[in-house]
């Protein structure tokens, strides 16, 4: 026989692994130090510059 479930349960769990996973996505976004958002501003203009530099003259 399958198992029964009570669905507001599923639902609130599933809602808790919901929240969790925008909490690490979160912490990563959000948790850094300022020298660490300067070092990945400046590799992503770095990028930029690169790709820019190597188009072929529209």
């Amino acid at each position: 026989m399958a198992e029964i479930i009570n669905l507001r349960t599923a639902r609130k769990a599933k809602a808790r692994t919901q929240a969790a996973a925008t909490a690490a996505q979160n912490r990563a976004l959000h948790g850094r130090t300022p020298a660490q958002k300067q070092a990945d501003e400046l590799e992503a203009e770095r990028r930029e510059r690169t790709l820019d530099g190597a188009k072929i003259g529209e």
